[in-house]
């Protein structure tokens, strides 16, 4: 039996895919999906699936790809990534978004506060 092919056809119905999502659903605390997030992926990995949920999280808060980039800190072609997700994906982050926004006080930084840490220099308006 050859391997299966994960490809964007099949990827859903895949079976070690299946299994995977199940995974995620037996974990009860936050503690245990880190855990087994640590288990499965390398830190480069969770660095990278963490900065994007960041970048997504900044895009539907209003912020501009290039504020977003220097927040997450993230790559400006990652950010366009996500933001083709988010308009175009299957709405993953949108769903996981919405119901974390409930459960976090973080906010999305001001733009007064994205201009201060990027070093941009305030003008008073007067």
């Amino acid at each position: 039996m050859g391997k299966r092919r994960f490809t964007e056809g099949t990827w859903r119905t895949d079976p070690l895919f299946r299994r995977l999502c199940k995974a995620f659903l037996a974990c009860k605390k936050e503690k245990e999906v880190g855990d087994f997030l640590r288990d499965v992926a390398t830190l480069a990995e969770l660095k990278a699936l963490s900065e994007r949920l960041e970048v997504a999280r900044l895009l539907l808060a209003g912020i501009s790809y290039r504020e977003a980039a220097k927040c997450a800190p993230s790559s400006t072609a990652t950010v366009t990534r996500v933001a083709g997700f988010l308009n175009g994906g299957e709405g993953g982050y949108r769903s996981v978004l919405k119901t974390h926004r409930h459960h976090s006080s973080k906010r999305p930084p001001s733009r007064t506060a994205l201009r201060r840490a990027s070093g941009e220099r305030m003008v008073s308006k007067q």
